[in-house]
């Protein structure tokens, strides 16, 4: 084999691996993805199904149902709701009215079961993409009237 074949051959070679490095990491990036989903969005359907996607607004007042350790609660921006299951222990701050974000999948019948609640840490905090999803529900209220 002559030089030049070796050389193109080991630049293949390495352009193969590179290639196959940048595969891996893009699929491991994609499958670690979370997106951010607003209640209005999700009863238009944006939402994905058994896909692992963050939720957030405000606890509905009057909402939360405690069984044991598993949480009923509704989450809204005002505009539309979703029912939403949690097992285990909520944050000392958890409360209705307030700010939370919840993490968990979406199942066919339209119901969200949470495997992470992440609450406000003071009173005048609100998780930005929740703050966001409530003042553009509010804002599209506002429009329609």
């Amino acid at each position: 084999m002559k030089p030049r074949h070796k050389r193109a051959a080991l630049i293949g070679g390495g352009l193969a691996a590179i290639a196959l490095a940048t595969y891996f990491v893009l699929n491991a990036f994609e499958s670690n993805l979370v997106f951010f989903f607003s209640p209005s969005q999700i009863a238009s359907g944006e939402a994905p199904k058994n896909r692992t996607f963050r939720v957030g607004g405000m606890v509905k007042t009057g909402s939360v149902k405690r069984d044991n350790l598993t949480v009923n609660f509704v989450v809204t921006d005002t505009a539309q709701d979703v029912k939403v299951a949690y097992t285990g222990i909520l944050p000392d701050l958890f409360r209705e009215g307030k700010g939370v974000v919840a993490q968990g999948k979406l199942d066919a019948t339209g119901h969200f079961t949470a495997t992470e609640v992440l609450a406000k840490h003071d009173e005048n905090y609100m998780p930005p993409e929740a703050q966001h999803a409530v003042d553009q529900a509010q804002n599209t209220i506002k429009t329609l009237k």
